[in-house]
């Protein structure tokens, strides 16, 4: 039995995400400002994607970064807060755990296909659960999992070390992305031997230390972008000496160049 459930609120019930009523339950979340959701789990998986405005979701290792247009997967049984950032409209689907085993065990941020967006508003507009969904809302639901299995991870997730010696030098640089010092300098600052440095970066978070930060300025820059301050702003806060330098990395990771996605972002903020 597959039930659906569909909610509109300011808040999504956590209880709603510990029931035993299927293996798929559908919940519309939309917020008129600001508001954070302490850090909390619960026995489904989790799918929160963005419609409009800005969401950054913390774990107990990663922060990620949910502009429009995209979503991110929690596994089951994940510790994460949320922050909405500004006005919000986004969704949430959650999947009993028999039904996350085609998807990631770790967090992931990832773009929203038109199929999945559209298979997920489809499914939202169902007002009553169903005991038994008919074939056309079965076909809904093996569209939005199938989108969600195959869904490929992006940019928007920074992993945070463990040594206590590059977790301070992580979280130093998550607080000033524009801090331009060294690897020797940082491997200094915090007692640590550059080599090591270098090897257990890699290690504990899966990037390079030069490629941990340029994701660190890339996530801020999402952020910065989606509060709406311009483009070139944005660069000189984040530390480029050069525009065209910090659009091209951009452009690299996000597919678009700064000055579209905030077009993009704004135009999303735009609809009813």
């Amino acid at each position: 039995m597959c039930r659906m459930q569909a909610k509109s609120s300011p808040l999504i019930d956590p209880a709603r995400a510990d029931g035993d009523d299927g293996p798929l339950l559908f919940a519309a979340l939309s917020s008129a400002g600001m508001r954070s959701t302490a850090p909390h789990s619960h026995a489904r998986g989790q799918a929160i994607g963005a419609l409009s405005g800005l969401l950054t979701i913390a774990t107990e290792r990663e922060r990620l970064v949910v502009p429009p247009g995209y979503a991110i997967w929690i596994p089951p049984h994940h510790r994460h807060g949320l922050d909405a950032h500004g006005p919000v409209s986004a969704w949430s689907v959650y999947l009993a755990p028999d039904g996350c085993a085609a998807l990631s065990a770790q967090p992931q941020v990832f773009q929203v296909s038109g199929l999945l967006r559209e298979a997920v508003l489809r499914a939202g507009a169902w007002t009553q659960p169903a005991a038994e969904p008919t074939a056309a809302q079965q076909r809904i639901l093996a569209v939005i999992l199938d989108e969600l299995s195959a869904a490929p991870r992006e940019r928007l997730v920074l992993t945070m070390p463990t040594d206590r010696r590059l977790l301070k030098i992580a979280q130093a640089l998550a607080a000033d992305p524009a801090d331009a010092r060294s690897l020797n300098d940082w491997a200094e600052w915090a007692a640590i031997a550059p080599r090591t440095l270098t090897r257990r970066f890699v290690s504990e978070t899966g990037l390079s230390f030069t490629d941990w930060r340029q994701r660190a300025r890339l996530m801020r820059a999402v952020e910065l972008l989606a509060a709406g301050q311009a483009v070139t702003g944005v660069a000189l806060e984040l530390g480029y000496d050069s525009l065209s330098a910090f659009i091209a990395m951009f452009r690299r990771a996000m597919g678009v160049a700064p000055g579209g996605f905030a077009a993009a972002h704004a135009a999303a903020l735009a609809l009813p």
